[in-house]
């Protein structure tokens, strides 16, 4: 009797859980999923897909709190990242008039060039697209290269991109300003700003004083381009430049 061989061609389906099957159905099937499967008694279980992605969600642990963003993950490794978040950014834009960028459920921003971005779903569960060519080491912390207020700017991005945490960003770059901001070029200082107004927005904490701070800088033709460059995902960010 021969041997049963092992064949690489396994499919892995995350199950992850579920604090509410209308919510859960209402927000995927507005990005274009479609429910395979759905149930709420005697147990919770939905299985929704969309493209080749297959997503399976169960019953909530007792006590889960969704606010907490702790309840599960799921990576989603792809060719090109970009595509993905433009498509979810326009049905999000379809349905509500607007990207959801703050609160939840909502879609982390993605920067011209990044390899990854995070959807967070009312259940408070991450699904991370990730580019499949993203560097497999990161420097945590600031690139070892950069000084100054462009090291405090890296970080920031670090935050943002791979931990997902806007308040450690957003904490990391005022401080940063108050360090280095005298010292710092003029378009290293407008992305820095930039930023800040991005991540007050999503925070719910003011912008004025950045966004005047941002006008009165003086920028060169090619530093406006860099800028842009960096923050043309910013809502309102012509306003703000000189």
């Amino acid at each position: 009797m021969s041997e049963i061989a092992v064949r690489p061609n396994e499919t892995t389906v995350p199950l992850m859980p579920c604090a509410s099957v209308e919510e859960m159905l209402a927000f995927y099937e507005s990005l274009g999923f479609r429910a395979t499967y759905k149930q709420s008694k005697p147990y919770v279980y939905l299985a929704l897909e969309w493209s080749g992605i297959h997503l399976h969600f169960g019953p909530a642990p007792k006590g889960l709190d969704p606010a907490r963003e702790e309840s599960g993950g799921c990576l989603v490794m792809v060719d090109a990242v970009a595509a993905y978040h433009a498509v979810i950014v326009a049905a999000m834009r379809r349905v509500h008039g607007k990207v959801l960028s703050s609160g939840q459920p909502r879609i982390t921003r993605y920067r011209p060039g990044a390899s990854r971005f995070t959807l967070i779903d009312p259940s408070g569960n991450s699904i991370i697209f990730i580019q499949r060519d993203e560097p497999v080491e990161l420097e945590y912390g600031g690139s070892k290269k950069l000084t100054g207020l462009a090291k405090v700017l890296d970080n920031a991005r670090i935050l943002r991109e791979f931990k997902n945490d806007d308040l450690q960003a957003f904490r990391a770059l005022k401080s940063g300003m108050r360090r280095h901001g005298a010292d710092a070029p003029a378009v290293e200082r407008a992305i820095a700003l930039g930023h800040l107004i991005d991540l007050a927005t999503i925070l719910g904490e003011p912008t004025d004083p950045w966004a005047a701070e941002l006008r009165g800088l003086e920028l060169t033709p090619d530093d406006r381009q860099r800028v842009e460059s960096e923050l043309g995902h910013v809502s309102g960010l012509q306003e703000w430049l000189p």
